[in-house]
């Protein structure tokens, strides 16, 4: 919407349905994708939550055990929260086949909201001004910006106001935008009118559970992290259990083949903006090319991105489980061999798990 054309719409702290109306046109012009007004109140969620906490679906996050009253009444969190403004950001650069996923044995794939800057960044910067924004038009009022940074059930508040529903794989999806965004939070002291939820579309579809590489699904609209490649790669620092390594393949940073294969994606939308574009290559760049950086290559190539979360040691253990899973090549053994004793313990079990697999190829 054109700036001359945001400044038409009638606003005022008087009339709450034209703020809201006001607010979403200033999101969208902002370079939001989408912005919904959620009540807040998450109650709902706690139930599903607690049996995926008693079941160890989170792993090693136990931090997820914390702020449960928080995570269900966020005026806890944020005293004085009225209304919570809820905008997305889509990620993708340029648009996958549609219910395909590429087999590229010896590329390094890392899942395509983490090949640019840090989103958390991003959004929380647009939400600032956002708040800043709506602040000069009608005056003071409090707020709080929130991506992926406090106890929040983002997705179910979300969800409550119309951003989309919730998937068989647990992720948000839009009718009309698939799944690949990311999701933000604008906490409010304004009496804004609602939204309503949208309606479910996953029907009788099961792609999403069928292709996970590690059956982490266990079922629809239930995930174990402790299965989940996104999980053991990304938030996991022990050693991967050995079961798991081969459906890991050759992703070193997250995993989108839930998302790949999900039909709702093809209806998938391009970012406009540019922090999501890949750095240093980062969107074709080999398995051995990442096991050649020493860490501060790593740190130096990573700056401002989210695959500074795992670490550097982490990181040569997802890339050792890539190679090893690898089509067989003499240059990767090699590789292997000369750097086992540049890294710690658990990556060398994963060396050596890859230089093993290296060799049954050889003798197959």
């Amino acid at each position: 919407m054109a700036t001359d054309a945001l400044t038409k719409i009638p606003v005022n702290q008087d009339d709450p349905k034209a703020l809201k109306t006001w607010i979403k046109a200033q999101a969208l012009a902002l370079g939001f994708s989408d912005c919904v007004i959620a009540k807040p109140d998450a109650q709902a969620e706690i139930p599903r939550f607690k049996e995926y906490l008693d079941r160890g679906y989170h792993g090693d996050m136990k931090y997820l055990e914390e702020n449960l009253e928080k995570r269900a009444n966020p005026s806890l969190l944020v005293p004085g929260t009225k209304s919570i403004i809820c905008v997305r950001m889509d990620y993708l650069v340029e648009t996958p086949k549609p219910r395909y996923v590429p087999h590229e044995p010896n590329a390094a794939i890392i899942a395509r909201y983490a090949r640019g800057r840090d989103y958390h960044k991003t959004m929380r910067g647009r939400l600032k001004t956002l708040a800043s924004i709506i602040r000069e038009k009608i005056g003071d009022f409090e707020s709080r910006p929130f991506a992926d940074s406090a106890p929040i059930f983002e997705k179910s508040l979300a969800e409550n106001a119309g951003m989309g529903w919730t998937g068989k794989h647990t992720l948000l999806i839009h009718k009309k935008s698939g799944s690949f965004f990311v999701l933000g939070e604008l906490f409010t002291s304004l009496t804004l009118p609602f939204d309503t939820p949208a309606e479910k579309h996953c029907g009788s579809c099961t792609a999403c559970i069928d292709i996970c590489p590690t059956q982490a699904i266990v079922e629809p609209y239930m995930l174990d992290a402790r299965k989940c490649i996104a999980y053991l790669t990304i938030e996991y620092k022990g050693i991967i259990a050995e079961e798991l390594r081969r459906g890991i393949g050759n992703r070193v940073f997250g995993c989108d083949d839930c998302q790949l294969i999900c039909p709702w994606n093809s209806f998938a939308k391009k970012t406009a903006i540019e922090d999501f574009h890949p750095r240093h290559g980062l969107d074709q760049v080999s398995l051995l090319d990442l096991w050649h950086w020493d860490e501060a290559t790593f740190l130096s190539s990573t700056e401002g991105s989210p695959i500074r979360r795992t670490g550097y040691q982490s990181f040569m253990r997802n890339i050792a489980i890539g190679l090893g899973n690898a089509d067989y090549s003499a240059e990767i053994i090699d590789a292997l061999q000369k750097k086992r004793s540049l890294h710690d313990e658990i990556v060398q079990v994963h060396i050596d798990w890859a230089l093993n697999e290296q060799k049954l190829k050889n003798l197959a």
